[in-house]
This record gives C-alpha cells, structure tokens and sequence, in this order.
C-alpha cells in the first residue's frame, strides 16, 4: 500500500504543477501591479484647503521613522522568511506556494484599495503647510482663499495623500496574514489553553502596530488614517487567508485547502483500482485527522492518523494530539 507523505510533495517534485493550476492567479497578481504602478503616476484629487484649514496642517515636514522602501521588508520578506523556515521543515510545497500566493495578493489587493482611495479622497497631511509653502509664506487666492502652493510639485502631490496610511495597511495586510498562517501551524486555538501561542500570535500585530504609530509621530498622517488602513489591511488579509487555508480553529487548521483536495483524489484513486479496501493507511504524516467526502457528496469517510509535527511536538512538550 503506498504512503502519502507530506515531505514527498517538494518543490522539485510538484512546485510546477502546483504553479501551473494557479497561473490566472498570478496573471492577476501581475495586474494588480500595473494597477498599483498607475495610481502611484496619476494626480490625486486636491482638495480644497482654505486659510483657516491650515492651523491643522501646520505640523513639522519630517523624514519618516521607517522609510519607504522598509515597507515591502515588513509586509512581504519577513512572512516570507518564515513560511520557507516551515517549507524547510516540513517539504510541504502546497503550503509554500499558496502561503505566498495569499500573502502577495493580500498586500497587493490593499495596495490598489489604499492608493485608489488616496488619489479619490485628497487628503491633505498633518504638514501639509511646510509642503505647500517650504519657505513658511502662505499664499493664498484671493476670491476663494484656497492655497496657491509654491513648493515641489511631487512633495505637495505627496502631501494630498494622507487618507488612508499606505504603511499602515501595507503592515496590517502582510502581519495579519503572518498572524493567521501562524496561528494555523501553530495550532493557537487547540482549546487546551496554551496561552503563550498567543503573544506568537499577536506579535506580528504589535509590529504592524507600531509601524502605525510611527506615522502620526512623525507628523505624515492623522490618526483616523492609521485606523482606516489598520482595517483595510487586517480585513483584506483575512478574507485571502481563508481563501487558501482553514480558519486555525479548525481541526485541519494547520494546512492548505490544496493538500486536503490532493489526499481525497489520491484516496479515491487507490479505493477505485483495489477491490474491498474502504480504509486508506497513512505513514508517517501530519495529520490528526482528514475528511474526505466523495465527488458527488452521498458519502463521507473519516482518516485517523497522527501528527507527527517537530514544531507542534515542541509546543505541546512533545505529546502527540
């Protein structure tokens, strides 16, 4: 009887067929990037700014605690890290390639939904008057007392982007999707009251957090735009997690919807060319338990097997669920 063992499914071995079944999904992904690219270029809406609005506006030009470019590091590299220090141990390419997947689309998706809400909203920033008038004189037009920036054209278009915080949903998009993938593997909500899965859990949300923070601090949004951003990042996260993985609570939690999908076609073809075997015999694999229902749902079978896992054996003192 042949084993199913999760560490036969590898990169070498399945990545390209696994790829190949999602190639729309990357062409999507592709544009998406178009789409971010074009509502970075475009002119956001400059919203009307009289006189009396700048006292509001009127907070130090600043450079930012964590720079541009340190974003894409926290939001994308650093899950990234950790779900190939999980591919390394446990050969799973099915996680590794829809752990990627969910995270690029769901920083990417919160991408476009920020910036199309920035270029729409024209939110001036809390300094939005040393942008618009580097050398500290207000002009304004005479008729309508709107301003009549004298500064940078690219650092005033910067300035009509506060609504919501691009670092903030970037953040809150990749940590939360850090925070589900690691709660799953994890198994944070095993009901056997380990509390300290959680402070792993919550970890990547403290950083995001704190990515939040820096922004009002240095004075390039408001605090309503951290917020909404936090939102949109955390909820889009969510919705692309569960789009390739159960909910962590789950009994099945710990791995992609795709490698349940691959042990019932493989049980349904070795039940079809062997006669009188209703029981599929698993070796060593990860699972506690596998429900497979059958192509035209009139039956469903359930596969007992052990978890096997270096990193949950660790977490639970090596017992074995």
């Amino acid at each position: 009887m042949p084993e199913i063992q999760l560490g036969a499914h590898t990169i070498r071995s399945h990545g390209l067929k696994v790829a190949r079944s999602h190639m729309h999904d990357w062409l999507i992904l592709i544009l998406l990037v178009v789409v971010e690219v074009i509502l970075n270029v475009i002119e956001p809406f400059h919203r009307f700014v009289g006189k009396e609005m700048l006292t509001d506006l009127s907070y130090p030009l600043q450079t930012n605690t964590i720079p541009f470019w340190s974003v894409p590091l926290i939001a994308i590299l650093l899950p990234i890290v950790v779900i190939l220090v999980y591919y390394f141990i446990r050969q799973d390419v099915y996680d590794l390639h829809h752990a990627i997947l969910g995270l690029l689309f769901s920083v990417l998706i919160t991408a476009v939904i920020t910036d199309a809400i920035k270029d729409a909203v024209g939110r001036p920033r809390p300094d939005f008057f040393w942008r618009c008038f580097p050398n500290g004189k207000g002009v304004f037009d005479t008729r309508t007392t709107d301003v009549l920036c004298t500064g940078d054209k690219s650092v005033i278009k910067e300035g009509h982007k506060s609504f919501p915080s691009g670092h903030t949903s970037w953040s809150f998009a990749g940590l939360s999707f850090l925070s589900w993938y690691l709660s799953g593997k994890i198994r944070a909500f095993d009901r056997k009251g380990h509390v300290a899965k959680l402070c792993i859990v919550f970890l990547p949300i403290l950083l995001a957090a704190l990515v939040g923070v820096s922004r009002v601090d240095d004075y390039w949004h408001h605090w309503q735009d951290v917020f909404a951003g936090g939102v949109i990042g955390a909820t889009v996260a969510s919705f692309c997690y569960l789009q390739f993985f159960p909910p962590p609570y789950d009994i099945d939690g710990w791995g992609p919807h795709a490698y349940f999908e691959m042990l019932a076609e493989s049980r349904n073809g070795i039940q079809s060319s062997t006669t009188g075997i209703n029981h599929l015999s698993m070796g060593v694999t990860e699972l506690q338990s596998v429900h497979v229902e059958s192509h035209l749902g009139m039956d469903t079978s359930v596969v007992y097997t052990r978890d096997t896992s270096p990193i949950l054996d660790g977490l639970n003192g090596g017992r074995r669920n």
